[in-house]
C-alpha cells in the first residue's frame, strides 16, 4: 500500500448534508442515515435513526449540526420529546459531539455509552483537549460539547442489549479502535452498527479504507474486533464514515489495507527516521494525487499509527 492517505469524495453519493435517507442494504428497515456532515463536506459522517417503538439514534454527530439532525428526526414523523434512546458507539467527538446538544433538545432520551466514555460525556473538559490535540486546526469544524446529566447517562458494556421495543439492538465491545467503543448488532435484521470497527467506507464506491486515531489505536485489538464482526455475520454494516453497504468481503479488504498501512507508515519511518517527515510525505503524495490534504486529520491518524508502533516496542 502507498502512503497516499485515503480520501473521502466530494459528494456523498445522492446526499447533502442534513438529508436523510433510508438504508436499504441487505434489506434493513425502518433504519435512515442522516449526513451530519464533517469538515463541512456531504459524505463523511453519518448517524443513523432507527424508527422503532422507542426511536433511537446510533451516533450525534460532531454538535455542529444538531439543529440538522432534529429536522431529520422531524422529517421521520419522530418529535424531540418521543426520541427515547440516543446510543454511542464511542465517545470521539466525530461521534459524540453532539449528544449533549441532542439530549438537551430531546428531554426523554437516555444517553448509552461504554462506561470508559461515561465520565467524558459529563465532564467533556479533558475529551475537549485531547481532541484539539489530535486534530489540530481541525478543531475549527467541531462544536464544543455540552455536559449531560449523569442520571441521563446509561452504561453499556459487551452482554447488555437495547430494548427498542420491537427490535433490539445487542452491545459488543469493540476496543480496538478506542476502549470505549462497542457496536451494536440488530440480529433479527441482520445490521450492524459498526462504529469505526470495520475502518471507512465511503459511497459510491464502497472501497475500505483504514483509521488510526491517536492515543489508543491498537493494530491486533483492531483485527480482533474485524473477527468479532465476522462471527456476527451481519447482511449488513452501517458505516459512522460512511452508510450502509452490504457486508460482501468488506471485512477481509478492511483487514487488509489496516495491515498494508501500518507496514507502510512503519517502513517510511524506518527510511526517514523522523516522525514529521513521515507525515510530510504522506501529505505531499497525497497532493500528488489530487485529494488536497487535511494536515489535522493526516497527522491525527499517522501519529497513531507512529504512537502504536512505540507502545508495541
Amino acid at each position: 500500500m502507498s502512503l497516499c492517505f485515503w480520501s473521502r469524495p466530494v459528494a456523498g453519493g445522492d446526499m447533502a448534508i442534513g438529508e436523510a435517507l433510508p438504508v436499504t442494504a441487505g434489506g434493513t428497515a425502518d433504519v435512515h442515515c442522516v449526513d451530519v456532515g464533517m469538515f463541512d463536506e456531504p459524505g463523511t459522517t453519518a448517524v443513523y435513526v432507527i424508527d422503532a417503538d422507542r426511536p433511537a439514534v446510533v451516533d450525534a454527530g460532531l454538535g455542529t449540526r444538531y439543529e440538522a439532525l432534529l429536522e431529520a428526526l422531524d422529517s421521520l414523523g419522530i418529535a424531540p420529546g418521543d426520541l427515547a434512546v440516543i446510543a454511542l458507539t464511542h465517545v470521539h467527538l466525530d461521534h459524540a459531539g453532539g449528544a449533549g446538544y441532542l439530549a438537551e433538545a430531546c428531554p426523554e432520551a437516555e444517553v448509552y455509552v461504554h462506561p470508559v466514555g461515561a465520565p467524558h460525556m459529563a465532564d467533556p473538559g479533558a475529551l475537549i483537549e485531547g481532541t484539539k490535540r489530535a486534530v489540530g486546526d481541525a478543531w475549527q469544524y467541531y462544536a464544543e460539547p455540552l455536559p449531560i446529566d449523569e442520571e441521563r447517562l446509561v452504561e453499556i458494556t459487551g452482554g447488555d442489549a437495547i430494548d427498542l421495543g420491537d427490535r433490539v439492538l445487542d452491545v459488543y465491545e469493540a476496543p480496538g479502535h478506542a476502549p470505549h467503543q462497542v457496536v451494536f448488532h440488530d440480529e433479527a435484521e441482520g445490521t450492524c452498527f459498526v462504529a469505526d470497527g470495520a475502518g471507512l467506507c465511503f459511497p459510491p464506491d464502497g472501497a475500505v479504507h483504514p483509521t488510526s486515531p491517536p492515543p489508543n489505536f491498537d493494530l491486533e485489538g483492531c483485527l480482533a474486533d474485524v473477527d468479532l464482526l465476522r462471527d456476527l455475520a451481519p447482511e449488513t454494516l452501517c458505516y459512522g464514515h460512511f452508510g450502509g453497504f452490504e457486508t460482501d468481503d468488506r471485512l477481509d479488504e478492511y483487514e487488509r489495507v489496516l495491515i498494508e498501512w501500518v507496514e507502510a507508515i512503519e517502513s517510511a519511518r524506518e527510511e526517514l527516521g523522523d516522525d514529521e517527515a513521515v507525515i510530510e510525505r504522506v501529505v505531499e503524495r497525497r497532493t500528488q494525487a489530487g485529494q488536497p490534504p487535511n494536515p489535522g486529520e493526516v497527522r491525527m491518524n499517522v501519529a497513531g499509527v507512529l504512537h502504536y508502533l512505540d507502545s508495541r516496542e
